[in-house]
């Protein structure tokens, strides 16, 4: 299968990160998609990335590119915000478009499973929503909260190697659960 990875956002992104500055929601994606990468690589998948580690790509760069490679199914890695300070909203969640797939619902729910269990965050669920990797795509696609950089705690967190591993490691188990 081939699956595109999608390090939500860019390095140069304004705004996307915690209140105090101290993580950029970059850093945090980019680190979990090169695990995902490492992981769904061993498992015999053929992966690509959307993202380019030292500058922004436009979506629509992003979104051609994985139609152009034929890309089975895209998955997008993000970090939460809720508003621009810190605050109590936290947890995981999983969106497709508005009008999705089968498979694209079941990829969800697969991964956002897999995700709330690995890491014990609150269950936001599976939503939907009109974004461009979401709905600019002609495979199932799929894009994940993990966490919010605006909670205190989720925010240490999503600094920490082991969550940016155990996230990976759900999204590809999820991902082969989804397959099988």
């Amino acid at each position: 299968m081939k699956i595109m990875i999608d390090a939500g956002h860019g390095p140069h992104t304004p705004g996307k990160r915690s209140p105090d500055g101290r993580i950029r929601e970059f850093h945090f994606n980019s680190a979990v998609a090169d695990e995902v990468k490492k992981r769904l690589v061993l498992d015999g998948h053929t992966v690509f990335f959307s993202h380019q580690p030292d500058q922004d790509v436009p979506l629509h760069e992003r979104t051609s590119l994985a139609n152009r490679l034929k890309a089975d199914l895209l998955v997008s890695i993000h970090a939460n915000a809720f508003g621009s300070f810190f605050n109590e909203t936290s947890g995981i969640e999983t969106f497709t478009f508005t009008k999705p797939s089968t498979s694209a619902v079941n990829f969800a729910s697969c991964i956002q499973r897999a995700l709330v269990i690995s890491t014990h965050r609150k269950d936001r669920g599976v939503k939907r929503a009109d974004y461009a990797v979401l709905r600019d795509t002609m495979m199932p696609a799929v894009l994940i909260e993990c966490g919010f950089m605006t909670n205190r705690e989720e925010a240490e967190l999503l600094k920490l190697d082991a969550y940016r591993k155990r996230c990976a490691g759900a999204i590809a188990f999820g991902i082969s659960c989804a397959l099988s």
